[in-house]
């Protein structure tokens, strides 16, 4: 998300490099280039009229201190009026209600919201240790309640039963009196697609709202739609008093125009930020962090939250120690390496939030590819435990067989070999205490080679 408006306003600040002071004059091309920026990135236009006029508010005439040049100040202001745009802080979910709390979600068809009670209902359970159950009052698409009752399995969610020839309303009741007896936390309600103009559909959701009074009423929109999400949701609110937004398919928006838009149209705040299909791809949306990111600062705190979660630590001390034994890394090693970065959310998701790659995430979008992971990881599941445990063994007919059996060429296998080397040698160096020495080798030299991620 936000790759192309990183780029130009990165290209923009660049212009002001070299200046000693922020002057009218050179504040308004500035502004120009950011106006346009906002526009093509599709933010509302009262948005971006809104967020222009404070910027310059409070970059003319603004006196640059002796440690910052034009373009880091006008940085920060930049940072700082984005925040304000997106919400200033995290809006958490209000869970502080008599057990079960409850959490209605809404949305219109095809917004992922189905999904996206699975997804809460994971980071509730995982999270904040809450035991959750889930109930579907979209009885007009009988797969809706199938889906949920799947992906409840999948995340350890309870799931309450309904059928198509059930009201939505009874449906809505009866899960919520199983929910008490069952002390249950949470009740998260899914309920039919919309249309804010279907008079109907509205009717039947402000019904069910008023049977089981939520906490939350949570509105799911897909951001592809751009700041059309933000109108549809300020419509949807108009018929139902929300208390949020959740926002699906980041990882396919590359514009942000919902996400810098919903929060100025409808005075609700996004709570969420979906991104992808996985169940675990769902995250609280921090409008720092992602002002952050969007001006290519990246996001460590994120990253540093990602770790905690999806590192396996003990395999980490297990590796530690094994390298400090001077027992090498080997292939095994290296796969449980890709894996847990993929569980990080892949290449893409950890370079976005590195400081100081927002360029080169534009530049190598098409390099960056998580497939390439997956492809090594191929090739090392294609090697026997003997291979994998002692790589020195593969050579010329096991890289044959190595790479027919992964469906690769031999070249794939003879860079993947080189990388386990060469990762090897790094490893050997931190256990060494050459961690300084390492890091001042490897500056400036990633990604590697010219081709995509570790030389594919």
């Amino acid at each position: 998300m936000f790759d192309s408006l990183s780029d130009r306003l990165s290209k923009t600040i660049k212009n002001l490099r070299g200046q000693g002071r922020i002057t009218e004059d050179n504040i308004k091309d500035t502004m120009r280039d950011v106006r346009m920026a906002l526009l093509e990135a599709d933010v509302a236009l009262p948005v971006v009229r809104d967020f222009v006029d404070r910027v310059k508010q409070r970059a003319i005439g603004q006196e640059v201190m002796t440690s910052l040049s034009p373009g880091q100040a006008l940085i920060k202001i930049v940072n700082d009026e984005l925040v304000v745009t997106m919400g200033e802080s995290n809006a958490k979910l209000n869970l502080s209600a008599q057990p079960p709390a409850v959490v209605l979600m809404a949305g219109l068809q095809g917004a992922g919201k189905t999904t996206t009670v699975a997804k809460l209902a994971k980071l509730l359970k995982d999270r904040h240790g809450k035991k959750v159950m889930v109930v579907s009052c979209d009885v007009y698409r009988p797969a809706a309640i199938k889906q949920l009752e799947t992906l409840a399995t999948q995340v350890g969610a309870e799931f309450f039963p309904s059928e198509k020839e059930q009201n939505p309303v009874a449906i809505a009741k009866a899960a919520l009196d199983a929910a008490k007896k069952q002390f249950q936390d949470v009740l998260l309600v899914d309920t039919a697609g919309r249309l804010h103009i279907d008079a109907e559909m509205m009717g039947e959701i402000q019904q069910i709202h008023s049977a089981i009074n939520p906490v939350e009423t949570l509105f799911v929109v897909d951001s592809m739609t751009g700041q059309d999400a933000a109108n549809t949701a300020k419509a949807f609110n108009e018929s139902l008093e929300l208390t949020g937004v959740v926002l699906t398919k980041t990882d396919g928006d590359a514009r942000g125009g919902a996400a810098l838009s919903i929060r100025h149209i409808t005075g609700k705040p996004i709570k969420f930020l979906g991104a992808g299909e996985k169940v675990e791809a769902l995250e609280p949306f921090h409008p720092d962090r992602l002002a952050s990111r969007i001006l290519g600062m990246g996001d460590i705190l994120s990253l540093v939250e990602d770790a905690e979660r999806s590192v396996d630590h003990k395999k980490a001390e297990q590796l530690a120690n094994k390298v400090k034994k001077g027992k090498g890394f080997d292939f095994n090693d290296l796969k449980d390496q890709m894996e847990q970065m993929m569980n990080m959310g892949g290449l893409g998701s950890l370079m976005d939030k590195l400081p100081g790659m927002g360029d080169m995430s534009a530049k190598m979008k098409g390099k960056v590819n998580d497939k390439d992971v997956k492809r090594m990881v191929a090739i090392i599941q294609s090697m026997t435990p003997k291979e994998r445990a002692f790589p020195d063994l593969i050579k010329g007919s096991r890289k044959r067989r190595i790479a027919g059996g992964a469906g690769v060429q031999v070249q794939d296998v003879n860079r993947l070999c080189k990388q386990q080397k060469q990762m090897s040698k790094m490893m050997k160096k931190m256990a060494k205490g050459g961690m300084a020495k390492m890091m001042k080798m490897m500056k400036g030299k990633m990604p590697m080679g010219g081709g995509g991620p570790m030389g594919f």
